[in-house]
């Protein structure tokens, strides 16, 4: 069912701060950052090998990330897990018992397809499943 990570989810209170530093200090570069407004957050993207960081800065006091910030500050906040087939993967979840924050999957940053698995369920952490945005048909 998981394919690979896909990324690492880090809490930032500015990303113009935290940017310079995993930039600067690590010397990574940037791929893309996004504004995610269902989840009041914008987004940017540093490739390490084959997954990614993605630091989260709150754009709104009511995302979920800045309720994050005000309870445990800046870092850690998910891990996200490749799947090839989100509701597959959300079924066989459920079948065994794991408690979903997300029943559907819905749209995140890059049109991939999201949902996420209740840190209860996965001892303490907080899981993404995604699903990456499947390309048009070329068929005519």
């Amino acid at each position: 069912m998981i394919e690979k990570i896909h990324h690492i989810g880090l809490a930032v209170r500015s990303l113009e701060e935290a940017l310079r530093a995993y930039q600067s200090g690590l010397g990574l570069a940037i791929c893309g950052t996004e504004v995610i407004e269902s989840q009041g957050v914008r987004v940017a993207f540093l490739p390490v090998g084959e997954t990614h960081l993605e630091l989260l800065e709150p754009i709104s006091e009511n995302s979920p990330i800045a309720k994050f910030l005000t309870n445990r500050g800046e870092g850690i906040h998910h891990i996200c897990l490749a799947v090839p087939d989100i509701e597959t993967a959300l079924a066989e979840l459920k079948q065994h018992g794991i408690r979903l924050i997300d029943d559907k999957p819905r749209t995140g940053a890059g049109g991939a397809r999201v949902a996420f698995v209740h840190p209860a369920s996965m001892h303490g952490v907080l899981i993404e499943l995604h699903e990456e945005p499947k390309c048009p048909s070329t068929e005519g």
